[in-house]
């Protein structure tokens, strides 16, 4: 089955060779270089495309462009000889057989996972050892980090160059086709965070020839934002959805960061990926952050998504964080004043911030209503990658906080109705850190190391141990130290929180789930002293929470006498009322 002739970026391979294209309309001369020295002037085109075709090549042929007396590789080059600097490599360009049909949305148990540290080889067949245990946790689904190329040995993959080429360091394209086909062999789903609003600091030359991809008038955190006005540079990106689907067989993606698109085509190029994408799989899995919390992306006809299925929920984590930690530093001074009342409104309505404004931001309002979308609008989560490795030293909550409040914060996120999302090693309990990494050298370096020294700044009172130094990000021993230790699951306090951990996502698809494929008809939220509660009702039954995270006491109203189906700590009851002791949780269902 042959991928989509509408592609305009890479190279197109024939049966009688191969067609190069390069899109570079700063530039009036382009060339292809081949490892044999050859040098083949490419033609130009009305469009900013320059183009040559070479006879009697084909898959496995090194090549790289020659612009402005530079060589560079092909910005939408499938697979690098080595790293980003080096030959791009020729790739087939075959769309899978769909072989299965893929799971609802709504089933989702997530977990992310970076694929350079979850094993200890740090690579795609590495990772595929261990699916086995992902399946048997429970989880539905796994996310990767970006995979793009990046430069250097080591990434978390949101400085990438070469969105279209798994990086070399995790494997071969093929390498990463026989990831996933393991995956959906154990009935897990794959899910690919992409990277749409900025390329990395070091290894992207496309301001030498094509200076229009890059907007002369928006910044964002890691420079000139993307030239979203332009529908070329759209379609750059489109097509890379595509491939992703396409080529490798990903069940969805998660969108990086799309508040830092700008301009007018921001909301252009949303929605093209969105239709791109469904016309291939109506029920791929499209999941965004975006810190505007702009609800219109998540609306739903007839419990579909007309574009997106659900959004990463900041505000969940925060509101709880700052319940189980304390902490108001940085962007969690929008959290503190009264955390109970925002946990009651981010677990009934999905945002906390709706429209108010944020202190954080300068008080700039932030946020749209959200109350009316379903709880699978809305993906949950404790932990991520962000929230745990851009703290200074990458400590995980389970070091931050006693046990009785990590068991009643999985309880919540279990056994709530929104997507859960737990970051690699969640499941049972991992504590060691995951830091931020990369491998630059010289003044990039140094820069980077003072950036993260600056960033740190606005949460001075999260360093407990002031005579502890930060991590260098360029250090390998950085790197090393938060690899995945699988071992810790086997044994003591790992074994314990994995047994919970499996009990809770079977309670979860037995109960929760399938009601979320019925009409949502909303929620009851409730509050009493410093405990919360909610009903959530749905066409096909209801589900109950009553939460008390505080060290006293608390008496909520019961439902009738019913008993529960799970609980978490010190829990007494009688017909009218429930006293749920301090870090206690209650979870009822009916049909």
């Amino acid at each position: 089955m042959q991928a989509s002739q509408s592609t305009r970026f890479g190279p197109v391979v024939g049966p009688r060779g191969v067609n190069f294209r390069l899109w570079a309309p700063s530039i009036d001369d382009a060339a292809l270089l081949m490892p044999d020295d050859s040098k083949h002037p490419m033609a130009p085109r009305d469009d900013g495309f320059f183009e040559v075709f070479i006879p009697d090549i084909g898959v496995g042929q090194r090549y790289a462009f020659e612009v402005a007396t530079h060589r560079v590789p092909d910005p939408a080059s499938r697979l690098q000889d080595q790293d980003v600097f080096d030959w791009s490599v020729v790739c087939g360009a075959e769309a899978l057989e769909r072989s299965r049909p893929r799971r609802p949305w709504y089933e989702a148990v997530i977990c992310e996972i970076h694929v350079g540290t979850a094993s200890p080889e740090g690579t795609f067949a590495g990772l595929a050892e261990r699916l086995p245990q992902l399946a048997d946790a429970g989880y539905t689904a796994i996310e990767l980090m970006p995979i793009g190329d990046f430069p250097g040995k080591r990434s978390w993959g949101y400085d990438g160059v070469l969105p279209f080429a798994p990086d070399r360091r995790y494997g071969t394209p093929e390498a990463l086709r026989a990831l996933i086909a393991q995956a959906h062999g154990l009935g897990l789903s794959v899910i690919l965070d992409v990277v749409y609003n900025h390329f990395g600091p070091s290894g992207n030359f496309l301001h030498l020839y094509a200076e229009n991809f890059f907007s002369k008038e928006h910044q964002t955190p890691w420079g000139h934002a993307i030239n979203l006005s332009d529908p070329l540079v759209r379609r750059f990106f489109v097509e890379n959805a595509r491939m992703w689907i396409e080529e490798f067989g990903f069940d969805g993606l998660r969108l990086d960061a799309v508040h830092a698109f700008m301009g007018e085509g921001a909301d252009l190029l949303l929605w093209e990926i969105a239709s791109a994408v469904r016309e291939i799989s109506s029920d791929a899995y499209l999941v965004l952050e975006n810190d505007h919390n702009a609800a219109r992306w998540l609306e739903r006809r007839d419990l579909r998504p007309l574009a997106y299925d659900a959004q990463w929920n900041d505000d969940y984590h925060h509101v709880f964080h700052v319940l189980a930690t304390g902490e108001s530093a940085g962007y969690y001074q929008d959290y503190q004043d009264d955390p109970i009342g925002g946990a009651g409104r981010v677990i009934t309505e999905g945002f906390l911030y709706q429209g108010e404004p944020s202190e954080h931001r300068g008080g700039k309002p932030r946020g749209e209503p959200s109350a009316h979308l379903p709880p699978s609008a809305f993906v949950s989560f404790l932990q991520n990658h962000d929230q745990v490795g851009n703290r200074a030293f990458g400590d995980r909550l389970v070091t931050l906080v006693p046990e009785n409040r990590m068991k009643l914060l999985r309880f919540a996120l279990l056994l709530s109705p929104q997507i859960p999302l737990l970051f690699m090693g969640e499941e049972f309990g991992a504590t060691m850190p995951f830091q931020y990494f990369c491998d630059f050298d010289g003044e990039l370096a140094d820069a980077i190391r003072e950036g993260r020294k600056l960033e740190f700044k606005s949460f001075e009172d999260l360093t407990h141990d002031r005579t502890a130094v930060t991590p260098d990000p360029n250090d390998e021993a950085t790197f090393q130290a938060s690899r995945l230790d699988w071992r810790a699951r086997e044994i003591g306090a790992g074994r314990d929180v994995l047994r919970e951990f499996r009990a809770l996502v079977k309670l979860r698809r037995e109960a929760i789930t399938p009601l979320l494929g019925s009409d949502y008809c909303g929620a009851e939220p409730y509050r009493r002293e410093m405990a919360i509660g909610c009903r959530w009702i749905f066409a096909e039954g209801s589900i109950a929470l009553g939460l008390n995270p505080s060290d006293l006491s608390v008496k909520l109203p019961g439902f009738g006498g019913r008993p529960p189906r799970a609980t978490v700590g010190d829990i007494s009851s009688d017909d009218d009322a429930v006293t749920l002791g301090p870090w206690s949780g209650i979870f009822w269902c009916w049909n």
